[in-house]
Formats: C-alpha cells, sequence, structure tokens
C-alpha cells in the first residue's frame, strides 16, 4: 500500500518502551533503527511523490528495508 508507515514504532506498537530504552541506551540499535526509518521514509517519499525509480531499484530498497526490520526485531528478542 502507498504511503503506509513502516518505521519500527508503527512495526512494534507492543514494544514501544523497549524500543525507547533501547535507542536512547545502546548506540549500535539507535543506529540501525535510524537507519531503517530514513530508508522507510525514503520509499514512501518516493512512492508518494511518484519519483521515477525502477521497479528492480524499489525493490531492493523493500528488501533492504525488510533485512533491517528483521535484524531489529532480533535485537528486540535479545533484550526483552
Amino acid at each position: 500500500m502507498l504511503g503506509e508507515m513502516h518505521d519500527i514504532l508503527h512495526e512494534f506498537p507492543n514494544l514501544e518502551e523497549t524500543i525507547k530504552n533501547l535507542h536512547e541506551s545502546d548506540p549500535q540499535f539507535a543506529s540501525l533503527m535510524d537507519q531503517h526509518d530514513a530508508l522507510d521514509t525514503e520509499i514512501r517519499n518516493l512512492e508518494e511523490l511518484n519519483q521515477p525509480i525502477d521497479d528492480l531499484e524499489m525493490e531492493e530498497l523493500k528488501k533492504r528495508r525488510a533485512l533491517m526490520k528483521d535484524q531489529i526485531y532480533q535485537y528486540l528478542r535479545d533484550n526483552k
């Protein structure tokens, strides 16, 4: 769905407190989360503004976002 929010707080609302605590206390987690959310913003902007981008390139951006989300989820599971 175009323009849908995929930032980490929207993806894992039940883990909001853990996410906020880790973002404040763990620079590695904060960096990964910030990179993910910046990529999500880039993807949404490309979709909403109908910017010229190759379908394959968009697919690669979305795959990278999904991989980062998986890494973040594993990090959250390990630090609950």
